[in-house]
C-alpha cells in the first residue's frame, strides 16, 4: 500500500499579514492512519521541502493525540521537511493521494497543473483520491474525459461556509470551497453541525469536511485499499 500525501506550499493569508500553510491535525492524523496500517508514505509539495504549518494549528488548543504524537516523531518531522517537489511525483508509483487542508491550498493547489495532472491520472487508473476540509479545492478544476467538472453530479463535502464565517476569513480567502463546488454542479453534503466529523464518498472520490473529520475520511481510503 503506496500513498502519497500532498500538502501546500503557501505561507500567506492573503494580504492580511498572517501565516497560513497546512492544518497540522490533517495532516498528523492521517499520516498515522496510513503508517499504523503499514502503508508506505510519500509526502510531496509544489515547492518541495518544507511545507509551512499554520501556526493556529499548533497552538495549544489546536492539538490532538496525533498532532502530540507528531512533536514526539523526529523521523515523521525530518520526512516532512524533506517533501519531493510535486512535478517530480508520478501516479505509477501510488495506489492513492491524499490531500491534507489547511488556507494553503486555496491558494496553490487549486489550479496548480501538476496536482490537476495527479488527480485525472489516479482516476483514470482506477485509483482513489482524497481530500479533507479545504483540500477538496484541488478538485475544481480537473475535468472529465469529456471535458466537465470532475465534480459535477458527485457527491463531495469541504469546509462550509458557516465554517468559514466561523473562522472571520470569508472576506480574506479567494473562493469559498461550498460555494465554488455547488457552482460546479457538486452534489454538496455536509453535517448538520459546523465543525463535526463528516466524510461522503463517491465512487473513487473520498472527501472530509473539516479537521475533525480527518481521521475519518483516511481511514475509508485505507478501508478502500483493502
Amino acid at each position: 500500500m503506496k500513498v502519497l500525501m500532498v500538502l501546500t506550499s503557501h505561507d500567506a493569508m492573503g494580504d492580511t499579514g498572517h501565516k497560513t500553510g497546512f492544518w497540522l491535525e490533517e495532516f498528523a492524523s492521517p499520516f498515522y492512519v496510513f503508517q499504523d496500517a503499514g502503508a508506505e508514505i510519500t509526502l510531496a509539495s509544489p515547492a518541495g521541502g518544507q511545507p509551512p504549518v499554520d501556526p493556529t494549528s499548533a497552538q495549544a488548543d489546536a492539538q490532538t493525540e496525533s498532532t502530540r504524537r507528531f512533536e514526539a516523531d523526529d523521523k515523521a518531522k525530518a520526512q516532512l521537511a524533506e517533501t519531493q517537489k510535486l512535478a517530480d511525483v508520478s501516479a505509477d508509483d501510488f495506489d492513492a493521494i491524499f490531500y491534507p487542508g489547511g488556507h494553503g491550498p486555496l491558494w496553490d493547489l487549486t489550479g496548480n497543473a501538476d496536482s490537476i495532472r495527479l488527480i485525472e491520472t489516479f482516476l483514470a487508473a482506477d485509483k482513489p483520491v482524497a481530500s479533507v476540509c479545504h483540500a477538496p479545492t484541488v478538485l475544481l478544476q480537473v475535468k472529465t474525459a469529456s471535458g466537465e467538472p470532475l465534480v459535477a453530479g458527485r457527491t463531495v463535502t469541504g469546509f462550509t461556509n458557516s465554517e468559514e464565517e466561523a473562522v472571520g476569513l470569508t472576506d480574506v480567502v479567494p473562493h469559498l470551497l461550498q460555494n465554488e463546488l455547488v457552482r460546479l454542479g457538486a452534489n454538496y453534503r455536509r453535517a448538520d453541525d459546523d465543525f463535526a466529523p463528516f466524510h461522503v464518498e463517491d465512487g473513487l472520490l473520498i472527501t472530509g469536511q473539516n479537521p475533525a473529520s480527518s481521521e475519518v475520511t483516511a481511514s475509508a481510503l485505507v478501508d478502500r485499499l483493502r
